[in-house]
């Protein structure tokens, strides 16, 4: 993902620390069971996590397992593909929000807005908010995909605009992921839209080692300032990214 620089060990447990209650603890892979989900679970009972965030088929489980524990359970929504049916994908929010959802992941149609239709993305991103009600909603905008600076700030700016609470760069399942580039054009994006309502980033795809989790955390500090990071305003959608800060802290006891 990036050429990370090398922490020393106390500074590699300070950012474990901080990032920790910040990871959607996150399994979308193919192949995932009830098996793993049970797993995921444990693991972020265990460590605190802010979410979870699973395929819809498994939201009841992981609620059911989670109650009680203040971790959250994200799910996705119109992914990773991204599309423009707009009644199934707000059927499909309904759905896994009844079920016990706390937040929903959408995947913005970027198609759409590549090609000039803005609106069309608009509209899904506003029905979708509707759906959600008080429910957390956060819209991927797939910027590996997007890949031009001048697509990803108006595809922020539209997110924002429709309602997102958080934006959230990518499915994990594109070439290009997650990038320093392109989280600081979305995080501009948040810093100017502060004045009409606070929103927050979620950085996902690639992040793998500590010294990934640091690169971002200091990028959202040079940009919105070292108090605003909380699982309120930052996510970091992971998988592998937990065994190493969890090794990180380990080793540090």
């Amino acid at each position: 993902m990036m050429a990370a620089n090398p922490l020393s060990s106390q500074d590699a447990a300070g950012i474990a620390r901080r990032a920790l209650p910040l990871l959607d603890l996150t399994d979308l892979s193919e192949t995932c069971t009830e098996a793993a989900v049970a797993d995921l679970c444990g693991k972020a009972r265990a460590s605190a996590v802010a979410a979870i965030c699973v395929w819809p088929r498994f939201v009841a489980q992981a609620a059911g397992v989670l109650a009680g524990s203040g971790v959250r359970i994200a799910t996705v929504v119109n992914f990773p593909e991204g599309g423009e049916d707009r009644e199934g994908t707000v059927e499909e929010t309904r759905a896994t929000l009844a079920e016990g959802a706390d937040e929903i992941d959408l995947v913005l149609p970027y198609r759409a807005l590549m090609r000039g239709d803005a609106e069309a993305a608009r509209a899904m991103v506003h029905a979708v908010r509707e759906a959600c009600g008080g429910s957390l909603l956060k819209v991927i905008l797939e910027t590996g995909r997007l890949e031009e600076p001048d697509l990803i700030a108006q595809a922020s700016r539209l997110a924002l605009e429709a309602g997102a609470d958080f934006i959230k760069t990518s499915t994990g399942k594109t070439p290009v992921s997650a990038t320093l580039p392109a989280a600081e054009i979305m995080l501009r994006a948040i810093r100017d839209h502060r004045g009409h309502r606070p929103a927050g980033l979620k950085v996902s795809g690639g992040l793998r080692r500590v010294e990934d989790a640091a690169a971002y955390l200091a990028l959202a500090d040079r940009i919105m300032g070292p108090d605003w990071i909380g699982p309120h305003s930052f996510r970091i959608g992971a998988s592998a990214l937990h065994a190493d800060l969890v090794r990180v802290l380990e080793a540090g006891r």
